[in-house]
């Protein structure tokens, strides 16, 4: 609810009250005062008012500060102003103000203030306790409600968990007003707006004094839905998830048996042992997990919780990343160093993989086999036309080894050449043949034994490689004079001229 949704409502009681209260002391009618900003010294160290400041106490007890200027200090949401709230507030009362006058800023009464100032950790229950007393001693009405959030001194203490101060409410108060509705909650109970802010003490006192756990606001949610859902929450706010579930259960054991049928039913996997989901997730207590990919650590526990429902897994972490040392709220489900527990359901857990060189070589490992290239014999495979340059090859090395010496060469060939002049094509081309029809068999004969040839070339095969082979022989000896005249310096010419004279 915002200032633009209410009607415009005059103030209540004239304006001259408003301005000047001490001029109508003991007055009965309640007034809105106007706004005004906190007073402060002129040499205040600090943004905020302390009452126990003495420069601060100087401005307090002074006459001369007004009450929307007393008014502005209470709006100030500090522990020195929220655990003085009795001074401040006799000092508004002093100056003749209403029990029922309200803050121009925010539309509070002096009964709203005191019940948001027993919050815990900001103002002091007791002194709370003890003013709110006061005030309704003095006919503050608990009934009237802030124009801002429609709030009255019941929903501001439910809000804020203090059951103390819902005692002192509801002691006085008409039975029907434990289930008042606030506009800014759906139209739900002070028992709505508790369990929604989680605040367990005040939910129990609200049930104890008559509050109804049936009630449905105007989204037909009781109390029990409107409780955050601990599943949603993170794991830093573990002790926030247990009263989550604390409260809801609490919730649902008050409803009566006529909403039975609408009664909701907490989510929980307790009928399927620990022990059962581990095994079907291939994990066991020891394993080492990883979290969400993420952090690595030792799994320690598993099984149902306090601060929520379902399965959880419980880890000790490699690392300081943690949130516990095993415990959440009041509950040691294993132990561990400090920073080095953690919580997470087993939807977010998987076993570590140890061997990650093992299994990155096993595929290879497997492939072996399929990707081995077999040897193959391939002394049997010849060419369709035998250029025949093994024979050559051979050939060349058998007279290399006869030509050791270098003086002794020159004389040899020509004493060949002299001694059966003309024959040198004519051997090499006969040799050449008889090589080729030796030449499978030796190739068989390197194979290791094997047969590799069943039949021998036909005869036009061994004349048309007879005719390569000749060609072929003569490029090679032709080379091999070209390179014995660059060693032993003879005439290339007188070889082919075959002139003795010419080698002495």
């Amino acid at each position: 609810m915002t200032i633009e949704d209410l009607p415009d409502i005059p103030l209540e009681g004239s304006s001259l009250i408003g301005r000047y209260p001490f001029l109508f002391t003991g007055s009965d009618t309640s007034v809105i005062f106007s706004i005004s900003a906190a007073p402060m010294p002129s040499d205040c160290e600090f943004s905020f008012f302390d009452p126990n400041d003495a420069s601060c106490q100087e401005i307090l007890f002074d006459p001369k500060t007004s009450v929307s200027e007393l008014f502005a200090i209470l709006r100030q949401w500090v522990p020195q102003v929220q655990q003085n709230i009795d001074i401040i507030g006799n000092e508004i009362l002093k100056r003749g103000c209403n029990v029922n006058d309200r803050d121009g800023l925010t539309d509070m009464t002096l009964l709203h203030y005191t019940c948001k100032s027993g919050a815990h950790g900001i103002g002091d229950i007791e002194t709370a306790v003890k003013f709110a007393a006061q005030l309704i001693d003095l006919g503050a009405d608990a009934s009237l409600r802030s124009r801002w959030t429609n709030m009255n001194a019941l929903h501001y203490a439910s809000y804020f968990d203090v059951p103390e101060l819902i005692r002192v409410i509801l002691k006085t108060s008409k039975p029907k007003d434990v289930d008042a509705t606030c506009s800014d909650f759906n139209f739900g109970t002070a028992l709505h707006i508790a369990a929604h802010n989680l605040c367990a003490g005040a939910v129990k006192t609200l049930l104890e004094l008559g509050a109804n756990p049936a009630f449905r606001n105007d989204k037909g949610q009781i109390p029990a839905e409107v409780v955050p859902d601990p599943v949603d929450m993170p794991l830093e706010m573990a002790d926030a998830a247990a009263i989550a579930k604390e409260i809801k259960q609490m919730l649902l054991d008050a409803v009566p048996l006529p909403c039975t049928s609408a009664k909701a039913v907490l989510p929980n996997s307790d009928h399927t042992t620990s022990r059962a989901m581990l095994t079907s997730l291939g994990l066991k207590l020891g394993d080492r997990v990883v979290i969400a990919g993420q952090k690595v650590g030792t799994l320690r526990f598993c099984g149902t919780t306090e601060f929520a429902s379902g399965q959880w897994a419980g880890i000790e972490l490699d690392e300081p990343e943690g949130k516990n040392n095993g415990s959440v709220g009041r509950v040691q489900y294993f132990k561990c160093a400090p920073k080095y527990g953690i919580f997470a359901p087993l939807s977010k857990i998987s076993k570590l993989k140890d061997g990650r060189k093992t299994t990155t070589h096993t595929p290879s490992t497997r492939a072996t086999p399929h990707a081995r290239s077999q040897k193959v014999d391939v002394a049997h495979v010849t060419s369709r036309v035998n250029s025949g340059l093994t024979t050559s090859k051979k050939e060349t090395a058998s007279e290399t080894t006869l030509a050791l010496p270098p003086s002794e060469e020159p004389k040899t060939v020509a004493e060949n050449d002299a001694a059966q002049p003309g024959s040198m094509s004519s051997s090499s081309s006969s040799s050449s043949l008889d090589h080729k029809q030796s030449y499978p068999k030796k190739l068989t004969t390197s194979s290791g034994g094997k047969k590799t040839l069943s039949k021998s070339p036909s005869l036009p095969s061994r004349a048309s490689a007879g005719i390569y082979g000749f060609f072929n022989q003569a490029f090679l000896v032709f080379f091999i004079l070209v390179c014995l005249n660059k060693v032993c310096a003879v005439p290339m010419a007188a070889i082919f001229l075959r002139e003795p004279s010419c080698l002495l």
